[in-house]
């Protein structure tokens, strides 16, 4: 296992964690307030996800979503985005609503670059070959998170959205997962990733 992947990568997250959540400090002050104005519920959306070695934690993120007791526990819905609120909309097309994932990193359930972690539901995914996606930390941010930045509006197109996120996205963002982990994960990819990250989001903001 290279230096990086074994203490680099850890200490690059610990670091640039810090550092972030001092950055945008402003906004877990200004952002709550938003969210508390504009619809009634937690500022906070906590949801069960997989992460390094099958092990289930709280991912963070700021709420984006009106409260639905009914659809409480369901989970991710593929191209579901009846529920977004105004402010909502903003915290996902800026993805400030991610920002809470700092802390995720901190405290070691995720990095900044890996696999995005899934929900539970999709965990019989994860098996045979995609096993081996399980053996990292899942990220904030990898390759199939900017080829599939558009998801939500790929799945609205579809006349099944759960079927088409099921049988086609999932798969190939596993692919995607896999190549990374075989390859071997190197500081010079992750910066490329994170890079790459910004420039979609600035972009998708304009």
């Amino acid at each position: 296992m290279k230096i990086y992947q074994r203490f680099g990568k850890r200490l690059f997250d610990v670091v640039c964690s810090l550092v972030g959540i001092m950055m945008v400090s402003p906004l877990f002050l200004v952002v709550p307030v938003l969210i508390m104005l504009d619809s009634p519920g937690t500022v906070f959306f906590r949801q069960k996800r997989t992460g390094l070695n099958g092990t289930e934690f709280n991912l963070l993120k700021f709420r984006s979503m009106a409260p639905d007791k009914d659809r409480e526990g369901r989970g991710f819905e593929p191209g579901s985005s009846m529920r977004v609120t105004r402010i909502g909309k903003v915290l996902r097309k800026t993805k400030i609503d991610e920002i809470p994932q700092l802390w995720n990193v901190l405290a070691g359930d995720m990095s900044f670059v890996g696999p995005r972690p899934e929900v539970e539901r999709y965990r019989s995914f994860y098996s045979g070959a995609f096993a081996q996606v399980l053996s990292v930390r899942p990220g904030i941010t990898d390759s199939a998170s900017i080829k599939y930045r558009h998801e939500e509006d790929i799945l609205k197109s579809s006349q099944d959205p759960e079927k088409m996120y099921r049988e086609v996205v999932l798969p190939d963002k596993l692919r995607i997962a896999l190549t990374y982990v075989q390859s071997g994960i190197s500081f010079s990819h992750d910066m490329r990733v994170i890079f790459q990250t910004l420039a979609s989001v600035v972009k998708r903001s304009q």
